[in-house]
């Protein structure tokens, strides 16, 4: 039996036996899910190992790699830079980056680029490991590569590429990486617990991924389809876990999938969404900010996963294939692998759910359990 610790206010309790049934009726080796309600903590759970191999306990401030969990504060430091003034989400890119222009890109705006719309899903020039943890180089490459002429390309998740993307804008325009600024604007005034880049001291509190059986799979050597050679992630294929685990990895400011937190992180973060932009008498954004980044820009199927994605200025937007719990208005982002993150506004909700063992079994029912919990306590008056 699974040991589960924290706290659930009055009416949550429900949460706390779906997060239990997690470890029980669903295997669950290591997790941690928080709420937040109008500003109150109401759920705060963590349990199971963050360490298979050593037995080392979940515990209170075990930090999680949340891989695309990360696109939705990268999303907010857009937003905030936008409401300052300082960038035109609507501009070229070329305007802030001038060496993106080259090879046909002159035209892709900044919110195309975060709506997952300039064509760019991999890189296709030849690089290292190395080059991969490196946001310069790799941001130089995509500047000279030309935008996919594949139609598919139109509107096709950005899985990687995003982070070298924005986290480039994001220098240009305000000289800080992606870790600082969100250190600085989001992650300091907020309190939270949450790092694009995990200090070296911070490691020790890293939960070790595992992938479940069948998760990995290798782009074929004679794949024919060039779009899915194009778009080879070596984060999903054989070498994964090892990328997964890696201190070089865990230290790269990688704006698209290295956000390292823990659930009460990342459920106070979209709380401050939820509440327009406040948290705690601090407030980060503006409400009608935070109302244009989670308007529907782009709905459609991606072509590579054949299932429909709607997206908003960086954030996924609630849609049949992927749930963010009972909202319809929903919104956030999901991680590879199980991880879930959203606010909901009516209610002024914010969650998150971390887990570190990767499944791509569809439902999985980790989340979905646990956010019906969720959704029947906020609504029965609790």
């Amino acid at each position: 039996m699974t040991d589960v610790h924290g706290t659930t206010a009055p009416g949550f309790e429900g949460v706390a036996d779906a997060f239990a049934a997690n470890f029980t009726e669903h295997a669950e080796p290591g997790a941690s899910f928080a709420a937040y309600r109008d500003g109150e903590l109401v759920v705060d759970l963590w349990g199971g190992v963050a360490d298979r191999d050593t037995g080392r306990p979940w515990t209170a401030d075990t930090l999680q790699l949340v891989f695309s969990g990360a696109k939705g504060p990268a999303a907010a430091c857009f937003l905030l830079l936008a409401e300052r003034g300082r960038i035109d989400l609507d501009a070229p890119v070329a305007r802030y980056w001038p060496e993106f222009a080259a090879a046909g890109k002159s035209a892709i705006t900044v919110r195309e680029v975060l709506s997952h719309q300039a064509r760019l899903p991999g890189v296709a020039a030849a690089h290292t490991y190395a080059d991969w943890l490196d946001r310069p180089a790799m941001a130089a490459l995509l500047a000279a590569q030309a935008p996919a002429d594949d139609p598919r390309a139109g509107f096709m998740y950005h899985a990687v590429t995003f982070g070298w993307l924005t986290g480039e804008i994001l220098a240009r325009v305000d000289g800080r990486g992606i870790g600082e600024f969100f250190a600085e604007e989001f992650a300091g005034p907020l309190g939270l617990d949450a790092w694009f880049g995990v200090p070296a001291e911070h490691h020790a509190r890293v939960s070790r991924m595992v992938g479940a059986p069948g998760v990995l799979a290798d782009v074929a050597a004679d794949e024919p389809d060039p779009l899915k050679v194009l778009t080879r992630n070596i984060l999903t294929g054989s070498e994964g876990p090892g990328i997964w685990n890696d201190p070089a990895f865990r230290s790269a400011e990688q704006a698209a999938v290295g956000l390292h937190a823990t659930a009460r992180a990342l459920a106070g973060f979209y709380a401050c969404l939820a509440r327009g932009g406040e948290l705690d008498g601090v407030r980060v954004l503006e409400e009608q900010t935070i109302a244009e980044g989670r308007r529907v820009i782009r709905r459609g199927i991606e072509p590579m996963w054949n299932g429909p994605i709607v997206y908003g200025t960086g954030f996924e937007l609630q849609n049949e294939s992927l749930r963010f719990g009972a909202p319809e208005d929903a919104y956030g982002h999901a991680g590879w692998g199980g991880s879930r993150h959203a606010a909901w506004p009516g209610p002024k909700v914010g969650y998150s759910y971390c887990t570190n063992e990767i499944r791509t079994a569809v439902p999985d029912r980790r989340p979905l359990d646990l956010l019906d919990a969720l959704h029947k306590a906020v609504t029965s008056g609790a």
